[in-house]
């Protein structure tokens, strides 16, 4: 199977998944790595793992549809199967879910269905939540409400800081996202409503 990493920022998903893939622990081809921001640390990390890397410019489209569009050109090109978004920040159409239905993966910064949003580790924290962790999910066109495939708690300690917090977090997601992306690979995962049932 071939896929394609979206990503925002850092690339610290990325990164585990390109080890991932690597060792061999998921057995898919890495084909192709697009952002939304020309800066994103994900497109060198691609770069230096020798996986074609594109930026593509959202304020050259006239509305959300245009610019996926465009991405899903892309993905066409390079013959992906399934998409991953690895700190992805924009919301994807229904056109670009049409195009891949139930064939994309995304985590998120809490234990779904709690803290929704962008902001979701200072949501949790500010609360003062106990605990929080990470989710593997499906994606729809509702934001963050499509069949949780893996979670991992955190907990939340009163030494904690809003960083210290976020690092135990992405820790947690370098885990459970290469273990949900190896899953889906082997056809393990069969969406029944609202649950993922994980087949042995």
């Amino acid at each position: 199977m071939n896929f394609a990493v979206l990503a925002s920022g850092r690339g610290g998903n990325l990164k585990a998944i390109i080890e991932s893939v690597k060792s061999g622990f998921i057995k898919a081809d890495l084909k192709v790595v697009i952002s939304d921001r020309k800066e994103a640390h994900a497109l060198e990390h691609a770069r230096q793992a020798q996986i074609p890397a594109f930026y593509i410019n959202h304020k050259d489209f006239a509305d959300r549809q245009s610019f996926d569009r465009a991405i899903v050109e892309r993905l066409k090109e390079f013959k992906v199967d399934f998409v991953v978004l690895a700190g992805y920040m924009r919301l994807v159409s229904g056109y670009f879910i049409e195009q891949y239905p139930d064939k994309i993966l995304n985590i998120h910064p809490s234990l779904l269905p709690a803290f929704k949003g962008k902001h979701a580790s200072k949501d949790a924290f500010d609360y003062g939540a106990k605990v929080t962790g990470a989710t593997v999910h499906f994606v729809v066109e509702e934001m963050d409400e499509g069949a949780v495939i893996i979670q991992e708690a955190v907990s939340i300690e009163p030494a904690d800081t809003l960083e210290s917090l976020e690092e135990k977090i992405h820790q947690a997601e370098h885990r459970i996202y290469p273990r949900a992306i190896d899953l889906f690979v082997r056809g393990k995962l069969k969406i029944e409503g609202r649950k993922v049932v994980i087949g042995l």
